[in-house]
């Protein structure tokens, strides 16, 4: 069979309320965009790479990090409460009355700038290896897990919910694991978009996202905290070329 044909869609519009104009808010000297572009022209598996915008300053940076823009995202497209699915078909339906088709697509977030091109391909891969309908990165919820969630009400009292650890203290370890979808990876095939009108599909594998590459900006807070692990990152590296 012939390997699947995957578009990524990076998905960037002007508007924003924590961070204003965050698709393109500097990160070590380079627009937030740039992080993701660099990791979806790196991908060997994406068939085309493709900029959803409404807005024309993020679409000639898009276009000057190698991204194509093939039409601009209309503006009632682009609204603080607008679903990312009709985001998604109003590009591929341009696509497609233009003679191209494809058999899944990616969702690439810019607000996810720590994903590689490795884990691109990779959930690529998984869905073409196991058939399934769509590929959704998670991560472990760690410290932070359910079980250990409290109910308080209006008087300050505190209480168990369904849910609870069996035990006040239970260790960690005795949870059992669950995971965060975390925004890297939302990899679906064309009917299950275009036709079922989701982004998640009966038969979903799970590509797992290390803690320490799984930021989503939201706040100022997040992009400082993304420039330390990027910096941190460059300097392992650093040292690894000269160790080598």
């Amino acid at each position: 069979m012939p390997p699947l044909s995957v578009l990524g869609i990076v998905t960037a519009r002007g508007g924003s309320k924590g961070i204003p104009r965050k698709n393109l808010a500097p990160v070590l000297g380079r627009p937030l965009l740039a992080y993701t572009a660099e990791a979806a022209l790196q991908a060997k598996r994406l068939s085309r790479v493709v900029l959803s915008t409404d807005d024309v300053e993020i679409a000639n940076a898009g276009q000057e990090l190698g991204l194509d823009v093939p039409v601009l995202r209309p503006a009632e497209l682009a609204q603080d409460d607008t679903p990312t699915i009709p985001v998604l078909q109003h590009m591929v339906r341009h696509l497609e009355d233009q003679g191209d088709h494809y058999d899944a697509v990616l969702v690439l977030q810019p607000t996810n700038p720590l994903r590689r091109a490795e884990d691109i391909d990779g959930a690529i891969s998984l869905l073409e290896v196991t058939k399934a309908d769509s590929v959704i990165s998670f991560t472990a919820v760690g410290e932070r897990h359910p079980a250990r969630m409290k109910l308080i009400d209006p008087d300050g009292w505190v209480a168990d919910p369904p849910f609870s650890e069996c035990f006040e203290g239970q260790p960690r370890q005795q949870l059992p694991p669950l995971y965060l979808r975390e925004g890297s990876i939302y990899l679906t095939r064309h009917d299950v978009l275009m036709v079922h009108n989701s982004l998640k599909g009966a038969h979903c594998q799970a590509w797992i996202m290390p803690p320490e590459r799984s930021c989503n900006i939201d706040e100022a807070f997040d992009l400082r905290l993304v420039e330390f692990l990027l910096a941190e990152a460059d300097t392992h590296a650093n040292s690894r070329c000269r160790i080598g």
